[in-house]
């Protein structure tokens, strides 16, 4: 029988194998994980202007960054503004928004849902803290309920373009949606 003192000089290349691909391995772990949605505080604060999110109504948003705290959004119309700007050079981890199938407009709590699969609807009767916004649905069917209720045309997140998001009245001037 070989001593594992002698067994570790026969095969040094094969430990050192073993040993980076456990690195490597503990590292896909700790990168692979995705954040997860919090759940704004009374004084959570929206990363852009400042406005604290329990304040207003409508769906909120935010976007996690593989370092440090979320940032957070009081209106979605921020949220894709962010998300679109050419400028924007971070990537992000995980963004999330509020299904308003499942929480009250007036006063959105929890029902954080992942944006990319969200549904949306653009132009609306309803309001959010910067005026016309996005609501934001994890079903189709509560999408068309919204649409049939309040306005507005239904998009998926890929279709939510920088000119939509304008914050200066972007989806409340776009003559392409039907109110």
């Amino acid at each position: 029988m070989i001593s594992p003192r002698k067994q570790a000089r026969r095969f040094p290349l094969r430990r050192s194998v073993g040993l980076l691909l456990l690195a490597l391995l503990a590292a896909c772990n700790q990168t692979g994980q995705r954040a997860q949605a919090e759940e704004p505080g009374a004084n959570t604060a929206c990363v852009l202007d400042g406005m604290l999110l329990k304040d207003f109504a409508g769906p909120k948003a935010q976007i996690h960054y593989a370092e440090g705290k979320p940032d957070f959004f009081c209106d979605l119309m921020e949220l894709f503004t962010a998300l679109r700007a050419p400028e924007q050079q971070r990537p992000a981890s995980a963004v999330y928004v509020q299904d308003m199938g499942k929480t009250d407009w007036a006063h959105p709590s929890g029902h954080w849902i992942d944006a990319k699969s969200a549904v949306y609807v653009a132009g609306s009767a309803k309001l959010g803290s910067m005026g016309p916004t996005f609501g934001s649905f994890s079903s189709m069917q509560d999408a068309e309920a919204f649409v049939k209720k309040e306005g507005g045309k239904i998009l998926r997140f890929e279709q939510v373009s920088a000119e939509m998001a304008s914050l200066s009245g972007g989806v409340d001037h776009d003559t392409t949606m039907s109110r």
